[in-house]
C-alpha cells in the first residue's frame, strides 16, 4: 500500500513545529495577561516587551508551519493552486489573531479594538464584496469538489448559458476553462451558482467517426 502524503515526515514536522510554536504563543499571552493590572514600570515593561517579541516570533512560526501542513493535506485532494488558496487564507487569519494577541498583551482595549476592526471590516467588505465572494466561493468549490483540474464539465448558468469546457486551472478568484473558442476565466462565484455536470473525457466526434 502506498504511503499517505499526510504521513510524510515533512508534514509531521510541520504540524509538530506549528503546534509547538502555537503553545509557546498561548503561554506568552497567558503570562503577559498576568501583568495587566500591575503598574507598567521598570521590569514589568521589560517583561511585557519580551513576551510580545516571543508572541510575534512564535506566532509567525506557528502560522507558517500550520498553513504548510494543511496545504500539503489539501494537495492530496485538490491542486497546487487550491492548496495555495487555503494557505493564503490561513496565513491571513493567523496574522490577524497574532496581532490581536499582541494588542491584548500591550493592554490595548479589546472593546476599542473590536469596534475599530468592525468599522474597518464593513468598509473593506463593501469595497471588496465581489472579490471576497470569489474567495469564499473558491473555498466551497475546493471542499465540495464538483470537479478537479483536467475534468470535462458542462456548465449551466444564467450568466454564461450552457458551456462544455475542460477545466485548466483553479485560482483564488477565477476558474480557468478551455472552450471551443479558447481560454475563458470564470469567476468562482458565478461557477458556484451554476449547475455543473461531468462529461466524458473525450468529446464526441462531430463527424460521426467518418
Amino acid at each position: 500500500m502506498a504511503a499517505r502524503t499526510s504521513d510524510s515526515p515533512s508534514t509531521r514536522r510541520a504540524w509538530l513545529l506549528g503546534l509547538s510554536a502555537l503553545a509557546i504563543a498561548i503561554a506568552a499571552l497567558a503570562v503577559g495577561r498576568h501583568f495587566d493590572h500591575r503598574p507598567h514600570h521598570g521590569m514589568t515593561l521589560v517583561v511585557i516587551a519580551a513576551l510580545a517579541i516571543v508572541l510575534v516570533v512564535s506566532g509567525v512560526v506557528s502560522v507558517r508551519h500550520v498553513s504548510r501542513a494543511v496545504a500539503q493535506h489539501v494537495v492530496r485532494r485538490g491542486t497546487l493552486s487550491a492548496a495555495a488558496t487555503v494557505r493564503l487564507v490561513i496565513n491571513g487569519f493567523g496574522v490577524v489573531l497574532m496581532l490581536l494577541g499582541v494588542f491584548a498583551l500591550l493592554g490595548v482595549s479589546f472593546e476599542h479594538l473590536l469596534i475599530g476592526a468592525g468599522v474597518t471590516g464593513i468598509i473593506i467588505g463593501i469595497a471588496a464584496q465581489q472579490s471576497l465572494a470569489n474567495v469564499f466561493a473558491a473555498l466551497v468549490l475546493l471542499f465540495a469538489r464538483p470537479f478537479v483540474v483536467g475534468d470535462r464539465i458542462r456548465i449551466r448558468s444564467g450568466v454564461l448559458g450552457v458551456l462544455d469546457v475542460t477545466v485548466e486551472g483553479a485560482g483564488l478568484t477565477y476558474i480557468t476553462v478551455r472552450t471551443d473558442d479558447g481560454i475563458l476565466k470564470v469567476p468562482n462565484s458565478v461557477l458556484l451558482a451554476a449547475g455543473i455536470g461531468q462529461l466524458p473525457d473525450t468529446p464526441p466526434d462531430p463527424t460521426g467517426g467518418a
